[in-house]
């Protein structure tokens, strides 16, 4: 009788038309969330003061296309193509960072609580880049200056980077992964960032403080194309490169030992993915500043429809996480208008009794 090897199970477990498999219903949930975000992203630019409808602008494009001239009032135009769309460019952008990153960091630490901005990747991506703000024009202005509009993403990955290195070394021994530790570093970790942080904005001046405030909670209201120039890059990237992720990172979920049996170069694997996260995480944060929870709610919800495959859990990830900052950046931009809450509330509000639910539904796991 045959003896199945590790790697054969490893396929067997994999395979696409395997008993109990998902991989139906995630494509068909993958389509239904491709679908959903078209409608959000419609909304997202036929929300605001103005009249101008998704619809007019819908309309408005047919007609250029056909050679006919614009319906659109100039206030109009420069409300959709200058404010709202950028906007919706950026949330698309930082709602698929965030849940990516969510996805990929739970899948590299084996647990469902890893989460950019709960472990302190978020604040020390945050410290890179108040540091470029208040520095850029005095000790980094050289810099500054060479990086032109990529200084800011820039330092902020240098600082998401340098914080995701620190955690995994710090969480992780003999290829095993303390939930506990992996928490309590990251509180440390967020509480040293912050630290600096606020060494720095008590050094700011008063515009730079006033901009700092506004950022340090969240927002998609100074979106700009040429945000979108500086960060989108980066985070494109990061996304395109993603995908080539999910098989390491469904070994992974078998322990680094297995995955190395089954052919997976670990050490290169960790680090690309830890790049990745970084590189994401640090060009969303210089943009929008701290948008928590978007990556431990999305890729959890998802592992409840459609299983931890990270082969469909990735892109889905990206598609709601686009369109649930999308629904919020409506909701944040509505709720109390003519005023604008900032986007990082909305996303706490849903995302924090969220977590304590993770957490209490499997506190027999954590080793505290």
């Amino acid at each position: 009788m045959l003896q199945r090897t590790p790697e054969a199970e490893f396929s067997s477990s994999a395979a696409p038309h395997m008993e109990g498999d998902r991989s139906g219903k995630a494509k068909m949930v993958t389509l239904l969330l491709l679908l959903a975000l078209a409608i959000a992203a419609a909304v997202s630019l036929a929300t605001g003061a103005s009249d101008a409808s998704a619809l007019s602008v819908f309309k408005d494009w047919a007609m250029q296309l056909t050679g006919g001239e614009s319906q659109l009032s100039a206030r109009d135009a420069l409300i959709i193509y200058d404010i709202r769309m950028p906007r919706m460019v950026m949330g698309l952008l930082i709602g698929s960072s965030l849940a990516v990153c969510g996805a990929t960091m739970q899948g590299l630490f084996r647990n469902p609580l890893a989460d950019p901005g709960i472990v302190g990747v978020s604040a020390g991506a945050g410290l890179g880049a108040v540091t470029m703000i208040v520095l850029s024009s005095s000790i980094l202005a050289p810099l500054a200056a060479l990086l032109g509009v990529y200084a800011l993403p820039l330092a902020a990955f240098g600082g998401g980077l340098i914080s995701t290195l620190l955690l995994y070394r710090v969480s992780t021994r003999n290829g095993s992964t303390s939930v506990a530790t992996m928490l309590l570093a990251g509180i440390a970790l967020g509480a040293l960032a912050g630290a600096a942080t606020g060494v720095l904005v008590f050094k700011a001046d008063d515009q730079q403080l006033r901009d700092l405030t506004f950022w340090g909670m969240g927002s998609l209201a100074g979106a700009t194309w040429l945000k979108v120039l500086a960060a989108g890059p980066i985070i494109v990237s990061a996304l395109l490169i993603s995908p080539l992720l999910a098989n390491g990172l469904n070994a992974m979920t078998l322990g680094e030992a297995t995955a190395r049996h089954l052919g997976i170069p670990v050490q290169r694997f960790k680090a690309l993915a830890i790049v990745v996260v970084a590189a994401a995480t640090g060009a969303s944060v210089a943009v929008s500043g701290g948008i928590g929870f978007v990556g431990i709610v999305v890729p959890h919800l998802l592992r409840l429809w459609i299983g931890p495959d990270h082969r469909y859990l990735l892109p889905a990830s990206a598609l709601l996480g686009a369109g649930l900052l999308l629904c919020a950046d409506a909701v944040a931009r509505t709720i109390v208008a003519p005023a604008e809450l900032p986007i990082g509330i909305i996303t706490a509000i849903v995302g924090a009794p969220f977590f304590l639910w993770i957490l209490l539904s499997r506190r027999s796991m954590l080793d505290l």
